[in-house]
């Protein structure tokens, strides 16, 4: 009985020393100070094993047709590559100043399974700034992003830097009639 009464002191003693804290405002919330080892520790530990727990058993569709990685790269040409970078192309002055730092994922997604890229693109990790396109994009396009990043993981920056300019010609230089066929109602 004695030890209980002390393991019941000692968790609220414990618990009005965290309610203290939590309220003083001792702890310094900038992004330019970063978190203490433990801490980042803690909080990289918790966001890279919830992520691999809960993409585990997503199948994972066949992400090598062409048309898809042409539509993921477009999509994280528009979504992605600010904050995580591409093969030759660094993050943006917004991606730099997140904090914790967006992964730069020419090199961390060679490390993820395609189920857990899904996972992540689709469902936001708290407090970092990633966004979860689950309300903006559909699945299909989210494997579409992630069919990109399987051909990323090897491209090469002339590779990437080709890419952007076939799809930037393709863009700047519409066949004519184009603009109809895309925007039927805006030019009648």
């Amino acid at each position: 009985m004695k030890t209980a009464v002390t393991v019941i002191s000692v968790l609220v003693v414990e618990l009005i020393l965290l309610i203290l804290f939590v309220n003083s405002g001792i702890y310094n919330v900038s992004t330019l100070s970063p978190d203490p080892g433990f801490l980042h520790w803690v909080f990289s530990r918790t966001s890279d094993n919830s992520a691999k727990a809960h993409s585990k058993d997503i199948p994972i569709p066949p992400l090598n047709d062409s048309s898809m990685v042409a539509e993921g790269f477009k999509l994280y040409k528009e979504t992605c590559v600010g904050c995580h970078g591409a093969p030759g192309v660094n993050r943006s002055d917004i991606g730099a100043g997140l904090y914790p730092h967006p992964p730069n994922l020419v090199h961390s997604a060679k490390e993820m399974q395609a189920s857990r890229l899904f996972w992540v693109a689709k469902n936001e990790i708290k407090s970092t700034g990633m966004p979860g396109f689950s309300r903006t994009h559909s699945d299909h396009q989210i494997w579409e992003i992630v069919a990109f990043l399987e051909k990323m993981k090897d491209m090469t920056p002339q590779e990437y830097a080709a890419l952007v300019s076939a799809k930037t010609a393709m863009v700047s230089t519409p066949a004519k009639g184009a603009m109809k066929a895309i925007h039927p109602y805006k030019y009648r």
